[in-house]
């Protein structure tokens, strides 16, 4: 609030002249009495300072405190009661019920359904119980389970929606390139691995097979079975290190049956790739293709 600024320099002046007049005492031991305003009556300037002091208070009010305007003489009300400490901590607890509620009401619930549903505009929860296990559970009062199988059957039951959301959004992707690679494992040039990841070898190397502790160092490219190309450390012209258990489980076993000195073309499956996350470029349950140089084992 800008009429605030009036009470900083006043501090700061009444810190410098205690400061001073200890420093006397301490030297001369004279008793230092504050000079009285000469601009004004003590009168004049508290009932000025008390003006100053609400310059912006009534929009801190409005926009921080949320209180509708029009209701202020219900604010003056408040400003001026009496009240007991308990008085306060029973207003204090009412008005955060009323605030939770609210927020339940406009923001929670309607957020789980349209997080549950993929549709702001549709409701699956049923309010009603909702807010009865969520009362009950605050109050102390007897629940129709415990928490722990409350939370159980939540988690379990989100997880569920949400993967038929996914598959509803991005089913198509699975589909594809399930395909995809039910046609590709009939190829003579690829190999597939008994996880269902497949290769074709670009070239042949000779060195030593990476553990799946092992450090590596690669250049690669990583596409979709479109064509599209997400990430490729050639354009960046620098190779990866990292180690072999530290990537997605598709790469994990390509390098576990790499020699060093090999070019593979690795086609990994969605369940060892990404599933049902998007990352980057990548859409939910998309089958990958990389081009994967291995370069050294690092250590």
């Amino acid at each position: 609030m800008r009429g605030l600024r009036y009470v900083v320099p006043a501090l700061f002046l009444a810190f410098a002249v205690m400061g001073e007049a200890d420093a006397k005492i301490r030297k001369s031991k004279v008793k230092v009495v504050a000079a009285e305003p000469d601009t004004c009556t003590v009168d004049t300037f508290s009932y000025a300072m008390g003006m100053a002091n609400t310059q912006g208070l009534m929009n801190y009010i409005a926009t921080r405190l949320n209180v509708d305007t029009a209701y202020m003489a219900n604010f003056m009300e408040g400003f001026t009661a009496d009240l007991s400490d308990d008085e306060m901590k029973r207003l204090r607890a009412y008005v955060a019920g009323q605030e939770i509620c609210r927020q339940l009401e406009q923001q929670i619930i309607p957020a789980l359904n349209k997080q549950i549903t993929g549709d702001e505009t549709r409701k699956l929860l049923q309010e009603e119980l909702f807010m009865e296990g969520f009362t009950k559970t605050l109050a102390g009062e007897p629940t129709k389970m415990t928490m722990s199988h409350a939370q159980t059957v939540a988690d379990k039951q989100m997880k569920y929606y949400r993967e038929v959301q996914m598959e509803r959004q991005y089913g198509d992707n699975k589909k594809a390139g399930e395909a995809f690679l039910k046609d590709n494992a009939k190829k003579d040039s690829v190999e597939t691995l008994k996880s269902g990841v497949q290769y074709k070898v670009l070239v042949r190397g000779e060195g030593a097979v990476p553990k799946a502790t092992s450090k590596v160092k690669v250049n690669y490219e990583g596409k979709l079975i479109d064509g599209t190309v997400f990430d490729s450390s050639y354009k960046r012209k620098q190779p990866a290190t990292f180690g072999c258990n530290q990537v997605i489980k598709g790469w994990t076993e390509a390098l576990t049956h790499m020699p060093v000195g090999s070019k593979w073309e690795i086609y990994i499956p969605q369940e060892l790739g990404y599933g049902d996350r998007e990352a980057g470029k990548i859409p939910p349950y998309s089958a990958l293709i990389f081009t994967v140089e291995l370069l050294e084992i690092v250590e």
